[in-house]
């Protein structure tokens, strides 16, 4: 861990800082504990939250584990390691490496990607508030929700890495348009409910009332990251810019209700041949679409990958539906599950929603990636098409509503 000279083990500095901290928030929880009697059980999980994955990161830097018995750990680790390696692979399966990551996936992989692209140095970063940072965020999001979890989160960060790999952005985009890319795509579903914005309106919850009905879920995100980014001080040493507005435009595209606003103003850039990556707002727009690709890539990865999201986003949906049945509310669109399948669900979704991004992506970035995400595309389309009972006479009724749905589609879906 440190630099053996003369016999004497040399600590560098961060590493020294690294301990303090874990000696300060050790102590500090001790302490508390027996003065206060009782801490709220959010602080705690903090407080260890945050010595953990300061121990469970140090195969990122280089670092030997303090114990050598940890052997299923290093081993663990060891692979955890190799996959990164191959982090920029399209076929990148990020429920493998949450679990040999032992649930960390979206510390570990942030934290590789923002020594990847070398962005801890150029901006001076503190590396305890870095950790900080991320531990509080990946806590921030519910895992119990099938869907909406740090998981989902970290997919779509490794998404956006495959997006800024491409010729056309990686020799644009500047180091603070890849940071604040990656933070919106790490942070752009943070804390979310797993309903959808519909359900939070109709059961009068204080965040549409706040938010004023308009990207609800969005605004909360986006604010709730910003939050996070005062209570670490993670940027405080930077001169103070407008970064948190353009986050928070970035988190806002993510917003389904204005899909067709993104997608015609990108379809006319594209008519026009007017994009210039040299202009800073036209880079802004081109990365509000690459997070809009992230955020909902899943029906484009490899299909049993693609499956499995499926799975898990069709389950949350009906979990809301059966919660507005319970409370006698009206059943949001998709969100039935003796009126719907996963099948239905994907292939309106597919048809309508993704197809048409997609196909605007690879206009706009015409390379090998577009082509492999639009050939999975395809191929799980007919997967989902073949596993559908025979048509029974009401297939242009469930077309109509397909497409009813994909207008209305809740930001409790994957692109939310």
């Amino acid at each position: 861990a440190g630099t053996q000279r003369a016999g004497v083990l040399t600590i560098v500095p961060w590493q020294r800082r690294l301990r303090e901290a874990r000696c300060v928030s050790s102590l500090a929880l001790a302490t508390r504990a027996e003065s206060a009697g009782s801490i709220p059980a959010r602080r705690i999980r903090r407080l260890f939250s945050f010595q953990r994955h300061l121990l469970s990161s140090r195969f990122l830097r280089g670092a030997p584990h303090l114990n050598p018995l940890h052997i299923l750990d290093e081993d663990y680790c060891g692979q955890a390691k190799c996959m990164l390696e191959k982090v920029g692979s399209w076929n990148f399966d990020i429920f493998l490496f949450d679990r040999l990551t032992n649930g960390n996936s979206l510390v570990t992989l942030t934290l590789y990607l923002l020594s990847h692209y070398g962005l801890i140095e150029l901006f001076q970063l503190d590396m305890v508030k870095v950790h900080r940072f991320l531990v509080l965020v990946q806590e921030d999001y519910h895992n119990h929700n099938p869907y909406h979890n740090s998981v989902h989160a970290a997919d779509v960060t490794q998404a956006m890495h495959c997006y800024l790999k491409e010729p056309k952005l990686a020799k644009s985009l500047t180091s603070c348009d890849i940071l604040l890319g990656l933070l919106a795509a790490v942070t752009h579903d943070l804390d979310h409910p797993g309903v959808n914005q519909p359900f939070l309106i109709k059961t009068n919850h204080y965040l549409a009332a706040l938010y004023r009905n308009t990207s609800v879920l969005e605004n909360h995100h986006w604010r709730s990251a910003v939050g996070l980014l005062r209570e670490t001080e993670l940027f405080s040493h930077l001169p103070a810019e407008d970064r948190c507005r353009q986050l928070g435009s970035l988190i806002l595209a993510t917003d389904i209700s204005r899909q067709n606003e993104y997608l015609s103003k990108f379809r006319t850039h594209l008519d026009q041949e007017d994009l210039c990556l040299g202009n800073a707002s036209h880079r802004h727009f081109v990365l509000q679409m690459a997070l809009k690709c992230a955020d909902i890539c899943n029906p484009c990865r490899p299909w049993e990958l693609s499956k499995q999201w499926s799975e898990k986003v069709t389950e949350e949906f009906f979990h809301q539906g059966d919660i507005e049945k319970k409370h006698k509310l009206e059943v949001s669109p998709l969100c039935d599950s003796e009126t719907n399948s996963i099948a239905d669900v994907q292939i309106g979704f597919m048809t309508y929603v993704v197809e048409p991004l997609f196909a605007e992506w690879a206009r706009f970035s015409d390379t090998r990636l577009s082509q492999t995400m639009l050939g999975h595309l395809c191929l799980n389309k007919a997967s989902w098409n073949a596993m559908q009972p025979e048509a029974s006479g009401s297939s242009e009724e469930l077309e109509s509503e397909q497409e009813a749905s994909s207008r209305a589609l809740p930001q409790g879906s994957p692109q939310s």
